[in-house]
C-alpha cells in the first residue's frame, strides 16, 4: 500500500475530525494504526480535534459528611460463615501454628584459619578469597580446601553468595544500628 495524495488529505480530514488512528485506518483499508500513527508524525500533524466521545463528563460533586461520621470510623461489619446451607454456622477455627525447627548452623560458620596461600601456591581446590590490600606485603589468599569448580571454602562461600533478600536485610540492619547510635 502506498500513500497517494488521496489517501493522504483523507487522512488529514479524518485527523482532524478526532477519529483515532483505528478508526482512519479502518476507513482508509490496508493500513494499520501504527502505519496510521507513523503518517500522522511524518506530516507533523499534532493538534487534533477532540471527538464528542472523549469530551469531559461532568462530574458529580462530592458529598461531605457531617462531622460526627467523619471523626468515628466505619468498621466492617463481619457475616458469619456457612458452608453448604446458610442455615448452618460454621464455628472460627484457629489458624493452624507451624511448629518452629531450630536450625543447625552449618559448619561454615566458624572462620577457618586462613593458610596464608600466595598466588603461587593457590590450585583448583584452595579458597582464592583475598584478605588484606594487595599493595601491601602482607597480602594473602584464605587457602583453605574449596569444593570442586567452587573458588572459596565453606566460610567465604557463605560471604559471597548471599541471597538478595539477605543481603538486603543486613543493610538494612547496619544503617539502623548505625542511625540509632
Amino acid at each position: 500500500m502506498s500513500w497517494t495524495n488521496e489517501r493522504v488529505e483523507l487522512l488529514k480530514k479524518l485527523w482532524g475530525d478526532g477519529l483515532s488512528a483505528s478508526q482512519i485506518a479502518g476507513e482508509l483499508g490496508g493500513v494499520t494504526r501504527n502505519a496510521v500513527i507513523g503518517k500522522v508524525h511524518r506530516l507533523g500533524l499534532s493538534g487534533r480535534a477532540k471527538s464528542s466521545s472523549s469530551s469531559a463528563k461532568p462530574r458529580r460533586p462530592r458529598t461531605t459528611a457531617s462531622p460526627a461520621s467523619q471523626s468515628a470510623p466505619k468498621r466492617p461489619q463481619t457475616q458469619p460463615q456457612t458452608q453448604g446451607s446458610a442455615a448452618l454456622k460454621m464455628e472460627p477455627t484457629p489458624a493452624p501454628v507451624a511448629e518452629v525447627q531450630p536450625v543447625a548452623e552449618p559448619i561454615a560458620d566458624v572462620v577457618p584459619m586462613s593458610k596464608r596461600a600466595t598466588i603461587l601456591t593457590l590450585t583448583e581446590r584452595t579458597c582464592k578469597w583475598p584478605i588484606g590490600d594487595p599493595a601491601t606485603e602482607d597480602f594473602y589468599f584464605c587457602g583453605q580446601v574449596s569444593e570442586a569448580g567452587v573458588p572459596y571454602c565453606p566460610y567465604h562461600c557463605k560471604i559471597a553468595y548471599q541471597p538478595v533478600a539477605d543481603r538486603r536485610r543486613s543493610a538494612n540492619n547496619k544503617t539502623s544500628v548505625a542511625q540509632a547510635s
